[in-house]
This record gives C-alpha cells, structure tokens and sequence, in this order.
C-alpha cells in the first residue's frame, strides 16, 4: 500500500491519486494517515482538491473530504471535477478571491451543486456554491456568496440588514440581486444564462446607498469598503 494514497501540489490545490483496488476502508486509512504525516506542511491552507486513478461517488468524496479535515488543518474549498475549463475558471476566481481569504476560512456552509427553477438555498452563514444559481432559483445568506459557477437567479447577501456584504460570480448576471436593504438596478438588458459570455468573475458591492457589479481587479479590491 505504499503508493495507495499519492498527493501532488499545484497551485492552489492538491492533486491526490488513489489506488482502484484498494478496499475504501483501507483506502480511508491511507489517506488519513498520509495528511496527517503533512499536517505540518499544509497547515491552515485553503486548498481545492482533485481525486484521480479512481471512480468516485459523492458520498465517498463527502467521506474523504471529512477524513482529510479530520487529520489536518487544511480549509478545502472545493472538488474539481473533469470539466477542464471550468476546473480552470474556478481556480481564477480563487486566485482572485484571495484578497478576502477569511471568506473562505469562515465560511459555515458549502454547498456542491446546481440550485434548479423553484429552488432556495438559505443560510445564517456566508455560503460558496460550486455549480450554477439557474434563473428561478435564490440563494440567502445573512453574510456573503460565493458562487463558483453561473449566477443567473437571484441572491440575497447580508439578510441581517447589513450592507457590508457581497456577492461574487464567475458568471454574474443575475435576476435580482440585493445585498442589505441594497437592491442592484439596471437598465440593460440581462443576456439569458444559457448564452455564455467569456467567463469574467465579478463582485457585487454596496458603495454610497448603491448596489454596484464590476469586473475583480487589484485596484477595485483595494478600495472596497469592508
């Protein structure tokens, strides 16, 4: 079993080779075994994981992912999945979001998935979404959101009232959008979410009483005002 469990680094990220064979019983051991060897190394990162040499179902993702979290110190934010481009969209907008690490450090809820028409996600907690928000789904949450995939519904940031939120997008063209008691307002028309514009993470923000959605930079993120 000595290259059962084999963990690679890229940025941002671990890349973790498991055994086909292999029992997941004896796998489980393996791997906590191996993080909590690296324990030390990898301390409180904030890390996506990507499972390769194996045949995964979501439960037994859930369950590794607990093991890991249960031998180290590591804050993994997401799963990659196959989809290439859009493994690598979503390490942009980690790159991106780095700005504002205690997001992902203290977020108190993750959810991995696509919220469909007539669906509601609700939350006292930031939350970061990994799939798309389709056009008659909403997610609340009393702080902020992040959402790793297409924002084409509606999201409420800072349901406590507070305007000191936001709301981030790889995709962000949202139905509604309110942040506080902030609603956003345009007079341009919405693409439809189906047409997929070139992938461009933006941020929803509250400046002067206004709800404002632009492109992430450096410079933006140095003046925003939280």
């Amino acid at each position: 079993m000595k290259n059962a469990v084999i963990i690679k680094s890229f940025q941002n990220g671990l890349s973790i080779f498991l055994d086909s064979e292999l029992p997941f019983s004896q796998l489980l051991e393996e791997i906590a075994m191996k993080f909590s060897e690296s324990a030390n190394f990898f301390k409180d990162a904030s890390m996506v994981l990507s499972f390769e040499g194996r045949v995964l179902s979501d439960q037994e993702e859930r369950q590794i992912v607990d093991t890991i979290s249960a031998n180290s110190r590591l804050n993994i934010v997401c799963i990659m999945g196959k989809d290439e481009e859009t493994d690598r969209s979503f390490i942009k907008a980690l790159q991106q979001l780095s700005f504002h690490q205690e997001v992902l450090e203290n977020a108190g809820q993750f959810y991995k998935g696509t919220l469909k028409d007539g669906q509601i996600l609700e939350t006292e907690n930031s939350i970061i979404v990994l799939g798309d928000v389709y056009p008659g789904a909403c997610i609340i949450s009393s702080k902020d959101i992040v959402v790793l995939g297409g924002l084409y519904g509606q999201a409420y940031a800072g349901g406590n009232g507070e305007d000191g939120h936001f709301v981030v997008a790889l995709e962000m063209s949202p139905e509604k959008l309110k942040i506080g008691d902030f609603k956003y307002k345009t007079s341009e028309k919405q693409s439809k979410w189906s047409i997929k514009p070139k992938i461009q993470p933006k941020i929803a923000y509250v400046k002067d009483a206004r709800v404002f959605i632009e492109p992430i930079t450096k410079e933006l993120l140095n003046d925003l005002p939280f």
